[in-house]
């Protein structure tokens, strides 16, 4: 039997609670495939995966039988046509909004603001969806609103995470999210925090505005926690 690792894979120190450890162990070969990746040798998902390459080659045979990597010819392993046709069916039944709306209406439960999604469109940005708050006090945008793209919380995280260049836009991308007041409309806050999707494309701002008499400290890490609880549900990483 392969001696005891002296440090944890990576499997074992992100294990599903309650999961079973070979399970993760396997699927932890399949994330160590990074963009451009065509192939990788036994000794990279090894190195990757921090498991020993005796246990790789075993979860590798688990994985070959299931046709979700392949064995190829110079031994270097790629993926397997059974990821593809699980993103067929995948992609057919995707909706973004079945996954943003739920987000938003959680946000809006927890802090009883308006919540909305936000993406970009060309020079502008839409507000995509949106929950209003229950309090009468509010901002009034509608789905399907178009707004300006360099003012508004969402607006700045949009362009911060497009690349913008600036001394605002550096300050987002190291926070991780926006709080401005005023930035849109007088006397409104707005809070905002990109949500990305695979390989860390931008999908778009999840922003909570509220009058700037109503802005509570907690919002902040609500907003940030929300994003990126709706990024892991997009197939992005967290932060």
């Amino acid at each position: 039997m392969p001696k005891k690792a002296v440090s944890p894979s990576l499997a074992d120190q992100q294990a599903a609670p309650g999961g079973a450890a070979a399970v993760d162990r396997a699927l932890s070969l399949l994330c160590a495939f990074r963009a451009g990746d065509t192939s990788l040798t036994l000794a990279e998902l090894a190195e990757r995966s921090q498991l020993y390459k005796s246990t790789v080659l075993r979860l590798l045979a688990s994985l070959e039988h299931a046709r979700l990597v392949q064995r190829q010819a110079d031994a270097r392993y790629a993926l397997g046509p059974e990821l593809a046709r699980l993103h067929s069916i995948y992609s057919a039944s995707f909706s973004l909004e079945a996954q943003v709306l739920p987000a938003l209406r959680e946000l809006v439960a927890l802090t009883r603001e308006s919540a909305a999604f936000h993406v970009r469109q060309g020079d502008q940005r839409l507000c995509l969806y949106r929950v209003d708050s229950p309090q009468l006090l509010r901002d009034h945008i509608r789905a399907g609103d178009l707004l300006p793209l360099k003012r508004g919380a969402g607006g700045r995280v949009l362009m911060a995470f497009g690349g913008a260049k600036g001394k605002l836009y550096e300050q987002i991308r190291h926070d991780g999210v926006a709080v401005l007041s005023g930035d849109r409309v007088p006397d409104l806050t707005g809070i905002s925090a990109p949500v990305f999707g695979v390989d860390a494309e931008l999908v778009g701002a999840l922003t909570l505005t509220m009058p700037s008499s109503r802005l509570k400290a907690s919002f902040t890490a609500a907003v940030r926690h929300a994003a990126q609880a709706l990024t892991l549900r997009l197939g992005g990483r967290g932060h």
